[in-house]
């Protein structure tokens, strides 16, 4: 439905030709015929520009993709198609009813339309701020009247997925070397420790065979000593299981970074003010889904499978460890919507999960928050189901604050040293943690948040190369 609104010629000539005649005829009463009937041609000309002005959008509309993909905080710009059916010239003005995730250098754009083609195209750059699934609604076109005395606005209803990714390309950055397909750079095979896991065949004994080599089986049948021989496993199954609960709903500050947060008073705190934007960092899951997403992309180079699971109370998002770029997009698109829950994870219904779904021997990379007692007894209770089928890593990314007593020297008064007292008790909880684990065989670490991806994949690696699996 077309809405029209007065435009300002349209008050321009009002108070040209009604507001002085009107004065006139008021003022001398012979001039009130001359009066009335330039005032009265006004009012005709501009009724019927207004009668014109509801076929000035008539013909005219708009097209978006139905799918439009784009990366957190990298500039795009969004493709799409204006039609002109009636193919004459025309200046419009559009916008849309952006989500307030995205981020617009104008909110509105003036377009004018040829009158050679019926279909136009325009870019409309933009820059998401949010990772998720947004949509786009409505669009708002204006046209002008044939005189210009009027305004036609029409909303059109328009169906547009914006499915905005995980910004990778910082982490990649990070680890170019892995990415690189030219010249002696990237990845490249490594020679293998150990003698693998899958059998292949079996061959006569040869003295100095271990016991355990020999194939008791076929020894008997046929009566002289038979020995196993094994293979390096060709593709091994990867999964990263990111914890999407209470704790990864806390935000990443840029002290994390460090592990310890900059002394009052410093340069570095005096650019980081209590409130500030600075201050406004994504939460830990973020960062949870960057670095598993990286990890999948080093392990398709490896030539392995790779699965995702995210869980909360309960298993939110579970893809099963495949290769090839299909399942990676699957993967990312198992996790680009993934949002905390403020609910406690319940490692008991996800340790039931994987041991009735994963059968297969597989590296499972944990990305949690053990620094809650409770939440770490619970962990170490059930992973020790986990370790004894599976190969298990947790890492966890540093707390603010948490460090060994006297890692920051620079103290200027009593509360930043109980402070770092506090941090240090929070630290030494958490090496007890891992000294549980390490009684396990489960390697746990404490990550800094711009470490975690090169960390991630250096341990991966580390598993490939001694064939731990």
């Amino acid at each position: 439905m077309n809405m029209i609104v007065p435009r300002s010629r349209l008050l321009f000539w009002v108070a040209l030709v009604v507001l002085p005649f009107a004065f006139l005829a008021t003022a001398v009463a012979h001039t009130a015929g001359i009066s009335l009937l330039f005032i009265g041609g006004l009012f005709l000309a501009v009724l019927g520009d207004a009668i014109g002005a509801r076929r000035s959008l008539a013909g005219i509309g708009v097209e978006l993709p139905p799918v439009a993909r784009f990366s957190k905080d990298r500039s795009g710009s969004l493709e799409l198609r204006l039609r002109n059916a009636r193919r004459r010239k025309a200046n419009i003005r559009l916008a849309f009813a952006w989500p307030r995730e995205i981020q617009v250098a104008s909110q509105e754009m003036s377009v004018g339309l040829p009158d050679t083609s019926e279909w136009s195209l325009l870019a409309w750059p933009c820059t998401p701020r949010k990772r998720g699934n947004l949509r786009l609604t409505a669009a708002y076109l204006e046209g002008r009247s044939p005189l210009g005395f009027w305004a036609v606005r029409r909303a059109v209803p328009v169906q547009s997925e914006l499915r905005v990714y995980p910004n990778l390309l910082g982490e990649r950055k990070n680890l170019a070397a892995l990415f690189l397909n030219r010249g002696a750079g990237g990845l490249h095979a490594q020679r293998q420790v150990g003698k693998g896991r899958d059998f292949e065949k079996v061959r006569e004994y040869i003295p100095g065979d271990g016991y355990d080599e020999i194939h008791w089986k076929a020894t008997a049948r046929r009566g002289r000593p038979i020995t196993k021989v094994f293979q390096v496993e060709k593709t091994q199954e990867v999964y990263v299981l990111a914890d999407a609960s209470r704790l990864s709903a806390r935000p990443t500050p840029p002290g994390a970074k460090s592990g310890v947060q900059p002394p009052k008073g410093s340069d570095e705190a005096a650019l980081r003010p209590a409130g500030s934007a600075l201050q406004q960092e994504s939460p830990t899951l973020e960062r949870y889904v960057t670095a598993a997403l990286i990890l999948g992309l080093v392990a398709e180079r490896q030539g392995d499978l790779f699965g995702v699971l995210a869980f909360t109370d309960k298993v939110e998002r579970f893809a099963r460890a495949k290769n090839g770029q299909a399942h990676y997009r699957a993967c990312r698109d198992a996790l680009y919507t993934l949002e905390p829950k403020i609910v406690t994870p319940d490692f008991e219904e996800l340790s039931a999960f994987i041991r009735t779904r994963l059968r297969r021997r597989a590296l499972l990379v944990f990305l949690t928050a053990l620094d809650d007692p409770a939440i770490a007894e619970s962990f170490v209770r059930n992973v020790d189901l986990l370790r004894r089928h599976h190969l298990v890593l947790v890492n966890m990314l540093r707390p603010p604050g948490v460090a060994p007593l006297f890692s920051n020297s620079a103290i200027a008064d009593v509360d930043e040293m109980y402070a770092e007292l506090a941090g240090h008790l929070r630290w030494q909880a958490l090496r007890e943690t891992q000294k549980v684990l390490e009684r396990r065989g489960v390697r746990f670490s404490l990550l800094a948040d711009e470490r975690l991806s090169a960390e991630m994949v250096s341990q991966y690696l580390n598993v490939k190369q001694r064939q731990l699996l």
